[in-house]
């Protein structure tokens, strides 16, 4: 069964690049949908395109593209996902016959989290992500904003008390980052580890102070 991988229109499209890449290298299999909202985020923050007709070159370029913009930082093997067109509410994940081990919405923007909260399921994303929720399976929301309001974190409550797991996508400095991939693959990390996905993207802490001081 497959992780479904929601990407909303909120800056932070690295954060998802490293989720993705670390359930593939996991040998998690994914179904993958990118909101309308987030090709423009995608386009911004990377110069890449998303489009629906080549979306495994556009993929492959934008997994192996770093957190600092360099393209070909890493190998990007993308036979492992299956694209659904956002604007496709007859897809596999709008059903919940359809068996997924859970979804990650990742980066999740706040228009995202109102809509999953007030289940409105205006596109493929919100849908699955309801679906998600009424079959009782694992629903991780990495949200990425700030500051946030009192409205979003009304939903935020809200979509706790529904089981799933708010993950803000704040990097944390403990496990010795030098580089801004060290703080995105602390997220990306944190986000699987709300899912339950094994990985090795950051150094998990041991109760030692100072071990993520610079030696030397």
């Amino acid at each position: 069964m497959p992780w479904i991988v929601g990407v909303s229109g909120a800056s932070g499209t690295p954060y998802a690049a490293a989720v993705l890449r670390a359930l593939l290298a996991a040998g998690e299999s994914v179904d993958l949908v990118v909101s309308r909202a987030s090709r423009l985020t995608l386009l911004d923050e990377t110069g890449i395109s998303f489009r629906d007709a080549h979306w495994q070159q556009d993929l492959r370029e934008w997994l192996a593209r770093g957190a600092d913009g360099k393209p070909d930082t890493f190998d990007a093997d993308v036979s492992g996902v299956r694209h659904w067109s956002a604007g496709d509410l007859a897809a596999g994940p709008s059903s919940g016959s359809y068996r997924t081990k859970g979804m990650i919405i990742v980066p999740a923007s706040t228009a995202c989290v109102a809509g999953v909260a007030l289940g409105l399921s205006k596109d493929l994303l919100q849908r699955t992500a309801s679906v998600t929720l009424k079959e009782g399976r694992r629903l991780v929301v990495a949200v990425r904003e700030t500051p946030l309001d009192g409205r979003t974190l009304r939903h935020l409550v809200t979509l706790d008390d529904a089981g799933a797991s708010v993950v803000p996508a704040s990097p944390a400095f403990y496990a010795g980052a030098t580089h801004i991939q060290d703080l995105v693959d602390f997220v990306a990390g944190r986000v699987l580890d709300a899912a339950g996905v094994g990985h090795g993207l950051y150094r998990r802490w041991r109760g030692d102070l100072g071990g993520a001081r610079p030696t030397g």
